[in-house]
């Protein structure tokens, strides 16, 4: 298999996601998935990732299509790179294992369809939380919980984020 036919293979369905995470847990290995918009990869993404991989054998990134990021209301001009775009060089990452696209406001459905062991999100997160209003929830936490699995957070990257990186672009 070419390089790229490696990178382009990592973006599945979920339907081809349960399949995978079927065969890795028969094989007794833990799943841990995270998921966002990752629309202009940066540093503290990509250190976020890595430590979200060291906690189990495969990472599972969730992310959201171009008509989630735009009901988010992260900005008229976002995304900046299209879902497909997204997808691949998060693919090309070696710490990530597979990339699934989803379109709802939240990754409630896409934990539900995998039940993942481990449900990682940033330290601006508390594990804990257990109001759904939160703004500190973490979606899907209670499902995971339920079935055995883990809610962990990871430390973010001070001075990265996407949003200040487009600012700045803007200020030229």
């Amino acid at each position: 298999m070419s390089r790229l036919r490696a990178i382009e293979s990592k973006i599945v369905t979920i339907e081809e996601a349960q399949r995978s995470m079927a065969m890795w847990h028969m094989k007794g290995n833990k799943v841990v998935f995270t998921n966002g918009c990752f629309d202009v990869l940066h540093k503290g993404h990509v250190t976020y990732l890595a430590k979200s991989a060291e906690l189990g054998n495969h990472l599972v990134v969730g992310i959201n299509s171009d008509d989630s990021v735009r009901r988010l209301e992260k900005g008229s001009n976002r995304p900046i790179n299209p879902e497909d775009a997204r997808a691949f060089v998060l693919a090309s990452l070696g710490v990530v294992d597979m990339v699934v696209i989803f379109n709802e406001d939240t990754p409630e459905v896409v934990i539900h369809a995998l039940e993942p062991d481990v449900l990682v999100k940033g330290a601006d997160y508390d594990p804990n939380e257990t109001d759904a209003a939160a703004k500190t929830y973490i979606v899907g936490s209670d499902f995971v919980r339920k079935n055995g699995g883990e809610v962990c957070v990871v430390e973010i990257v001070d001075g990265f984020s996407t949003t200040g990186m487009v600012d700045k672009m803007k200020q030229g």
